[in-house]
């Protein structure tokens, strides 16, 4: 069974986090490590000259998942490179309190999240929806089938990988 990492900026009691895990539990063993505050809007921020903690935490479940004192990409970071002896085969990130489009991609720690795991070498996927959900909605619907959406894309990325070019550049991007 593949192993996916999920990750977030909004926090490791983010209800999206956890909504994404249980719908991601169907198809992989999951780990979870995300921020232990909201780093909203942080892009692809790194910790370079405090220490980084990470704790053990109990999600909603009762399963155990991980919290970190640093950045969403800290916490990429840190899971690929061995902290819980776990190298994952996919990461997703998410789901976002908010909308990651236009120009909100170039600050979204969600997305920054995606990108680092791709710079370790790794598929990394982004999920982000609405803050406010209309009075008609349910939040936790709209949760619900947020996160079996982003479960569908994930079988898929694993099962036949990215386009290259989704992945890396295949070319210097400027100059050289």
């Amino acid at each position: 069974m593949p192993t996916i990492l999920v990750t977030n900026d909004d926090g490791i009691q983010s209800p999206g986090l956890f909504a994404l895990k249980t719908a991601l539990d169907a198809i992989a063993d999951v780990i979870v490590m995300a921020p232990e505050r909201n780093w909203s809007a942080s892009s692809h921020i790194k910790t370079m000259h405090k220490p980084l903690r990470v704790h053990k935490v109990t999600l909603p479940d009762g399963s155990v998942g991980y919290s970190s004192s640093g950045s969403p990409t800290d916490c990429v970071t840190l899971v690929m490179g061995g902290v819980l002896g776990i190298k994952p085969d996919l990461v997703v990130s998410g789901i976002n309190a908010g909308h990651n489009i236009g120009i909100d991609i170039t600050y979204s720690g969600t997305v920054a999240c995606a990108m680092e795991a791709v710079i370790k070498g790794v598929p990394g996927i982004a999920v982000s929806t609405c803050y406010a959900v209309p009075a008609e909605f349910d939040a936790e619907i709209v949760r619900k089938t947020t996160a079996e959406f982003a479960r569908g894309v994930a079988v898929r990325v694993l099962d036949t990988g990215c386009h290259p070019h989704t992945a890396q550049p295949q070319r210097p991007l400027c100059g050289a």
